[in-house]
């Protein structure tokens, strides 16, 4: 019976390795810049939410700063193509 409850925790543990290495390569992968500034612009707007008249900019402010993220990570790899 030991061994059958050792195996049980083996195979949980191991799933939940399998499961933190899925996440991890998918939401962080080769470029945890890119992660990084997503939760930043998330939570950038999010605050600039908090202001009532600040939301109809907001919608506005989150596109710039995706624009602005998309445009450095692509310059990031051009440079690190030469």
């Amino acid at each position: 019976m030991a061994d059958s409850t050792s195996s049980s925790r083996s195979a949980v543990t191991r799933a939940l390795a399998a499961s933190g290495r899925f996440w991890w390569e998918f939401l962080i992968g080769d470029t945890p810049e890119l992660f990084v500034g997503a939760v930043a612009i998330i939570g950038a707007v999010a605050l600039l939410c908090l202001d009532h008249s600040a939301r109809d900019w907001a919608g506005f402010v989150l596109a710039l700063l995706v624009a602005g993220l998309l445009v450095g990570s692509v310059w990031k790899a051009a440079r690190k193509a030469r």
